[in-house]
């Protein structure tokens, strides 16, 4: 049993349960609440947080490899390095250098 925000992580027989602990009135409100379904990052790599692409290290038609630096992202004064998740080829870049992005948005597509 490990606590987590607003509840517990426990383990049953093999299985992995996430328990919430809930007022009444905090069940009937969660029942509303829009789950965000992740973001594909088959196809396409994201920015994660909201900030000023520094870099673009690729063209379209280049083929990358996992782990390969793709694009610099700043945010809060630091660069972070955007890496390949798998090999593959660009298909189109969506952003340049000196573009503000915010969450989620396109850098760049895959074949």
């Amino acid at each position: 049993t490990a606590k987590i925000p607003m509840g517990f992580r426990m383990r049953l027989r093999g299985a992995d349960l996430k328990v919430h602990v809930r007022t009444p009135r905090q069940h009937a409100l969660a029942g509303l609440m829009l789950e965000k379904a992740p973001p594909d990052t088959s196809k396409y790599l994201l920015c994660p947080m909201p900030g000023l692409v520094v870099k673009i290290n690729v063209d379209v038609g280049d083929e990358v490899q996992e782990g390969q630096a793709l694009a610099t992202v700043e945010a809060m004064k630091m660069e972070n390095i955007l890496k390949a998740e798998r090999t593959g080829v660009v298909k189109a870049v969506k952003a340049s250098a000196g573009a503000s992005l915010k969450v989620d948005d396109v850098i760049l597509e895959f074949e």
